[in-house]
């Protein structure tokens, strides 16, 4: 039985730096978030503060958006950020090493409808939607298959509802 998606109001770009970072907390090597959401919906902001908040000396987070994959060393393990919005092959996710990392790092992918059928079926999505009426407010969609995500994410949904 595939649970409700949980929907979670972000009144700022803070707000959402300190989801992020809350829901950073809670990551382990081999969790993979799969960013959707239009063009400047949030997705780099949200992935910045994230990889930040797990990085034991402060350092720059650019956008992969060039580069394709960005690497940290976390606190707890590798950290990987793709944007995979200019992969033209989905072969390309092979050469870059992205599958294996999905198994054995903390993966966060922007634009992953790239990846076909090589996205992880224990991924955690995450859809960012502008607010019509608000410049800075998004509201978050959190879906999910399989368990242990509904107990890891209880204190975030306390939290931000």
């Amino acid at each position: 039985m595939t649970p409700p998606p949980l929907t979670l109001s972000l009144a700022s770009p803070e707000a959402t730096a300190d989801l992020a970072r809350r829901l950073g907390a809670l990551l382990h090597p081999g969790d993979s978030l799969l960013l959707e959401g239009d063009i400047g919906a949030g997705k780099t902001h949200f992935a910045r503060a994230l990889i930040q908040s797990l990085l034991p000396v402060p350092e720059d987070v650019p956008s992969p958006t060039f580069t394709l994959v960005q690497t940290y060393e976390g606190a707890p393990g590798e950290i990987w950020h793709a944007d995979l919005y200019r992969l033209s092959d989905i072969g390309e996710i092979e050469e870059l090493g992205l599958t294996q990392a999905m198994e054995e790092a903390i993966c966060l992918i922007e634009w992953p409808d790239r990846l076909g059928d090589l996205a992880p079926p224990t991924a955690l999505r995450l859809h960012f939607a502008a607010v019509a009426d608000s410049e800075d407010a998004r509201l978050l969609t959190l879906d999910w298959t399989g368990s242990g995500w509904a107990t890891r994410l209880a204190p975030l949904q306390e939290t931000f509802q």
